[in-house]
């Protein structure tokens, strides 16, 4: 007798786990978010992982809230033996807890009891952690407070962003639960519980993280550029606009005022806590993206005071 799995994800993290799934095991259904409005024109735009699961023949469904009780009805008629989770960007109520008689599993990207919470990538690699990973854990009603199953760990090498480490763990993440799954179902895997002590959280990053704060050393900043890339963005407000900085690098200096401006080898810099921060690509607001060099070919006042 197969097991009847149902798969909740929504963004790119959530694709390989739904192909793997599905190359190994019976999937009945596929819960992702509602459409949202997305790019200039502000269009409805589908979740990845709903385009995956038409492209599989895979029946969706996309409930504004899993805490409506037609909801968890309609989730029932699919009679789950066991639900996967990986990035689907809802809290699951007790009620869906307790559906699925082999419960309900997710796929985090990281190595929990660490960065619990909806952005665990970025805030790895803004805090300059040296190492990352993938848990696969049994689900309850904390967030990502439930017990271990298994884990993988990676090294996070210098200069790599989040898109980068989102990729390398999403593979890293379906690989896993695949290899977990036979044990997991057959009852020969128990979870481990987390040490509490070693907790930490990872809230979802809002706009308002895209701001820099050039009284911070130079490195914490870059660690920033490097995780908050593609979204939320870094940012430089500067005349009033924002100027993204997608690529930078260090350079240790002089002592200078946080947020002073400089010219570095044809490179704009900005004076920072501790070292300059040079920028190699810049997208100045209303603009693609540019080197640094033909970014301060349009700004003869760079090195001006305002």
């Amino acid at each position: 007798m197969y097991t009847r799995i149902v798969f909740m994800g929504s963004p790119d993290f959530a694709l390989p786990t739904l192909e793997e799934l599905h190359r190994n095991y019976q999937v009945v259904g596929v819960v992702t978010q509602p459409d949202r409005p997305a790019g200039r024109g502000r269009k409805e735009q589908p979740p990845e992982i709903k385009k995956l699961a038409q492209e599989l023949g895979l029946p969706t469904f996309q409930p504004q809230s899993l805490r409506k009780l037609s909801a968890v009805a309609q989730l029932a008629e699919w009679k789950p033996d066991l639900i996967v989770v990986a990035a689907y960007g809802q809290i699951l109520p007790k009620a869906v807890l307790e559906m699925p008689s082999k419960g309900c599993i997710n796929v985090h990207a990281s190595l929990l009891p660490a960065w619990r919470g909806a952005s665990p990538i970025q805030a790895a690699i803004a805090n300059g952690d040296t190492e990352s990973g993938v848990t696969i854990m049994l689900m309850d009603e904390g967030m990502d407070t439930g017990g271990i199953l298994a884990q993988r760990a990676v090294p996070i090498r210098p200069g790599t962003t989040a898109v980068e480490l989102s990729d390398q763990l999403a593979h890293l993440g379906a690989k896993t639960l695949v290899e977990i799954l036979p044990a997991y179902l057959r009852g020969a895997l128990a979870a481990v519980p987390q040490d509490e002590s070693r907790k930490s959280y990872a809230p979802k990053l809002s706009k308002q993280d895209s701001f820099l704060d050039f009284s911070l050393p130079a490195q914490t900043l870059l660690n920033q550029v490097n995780a908050y890339q593609p979204w939320p963005g870094a940012v430089y407000e500067w005349q009033g606009k924002r100027l993204k900085i997608i690529e930078a690098h260090v350079h240790p200096t002089f002592e200078c005022d946080p947020s002073g401006r400089f010219v570095i080898n044809g490179l704009p810099a900005i004076c920072t806590g501790d070292g300059l921060l040079v920028l190699d690509t810049v997208q100045p607001e209303g603009k693609k993206p540019m080197p640094g060099k033909a970014f301060l070919n349009g700004q003869p006042d760079w090195l001006e005071h305002e």
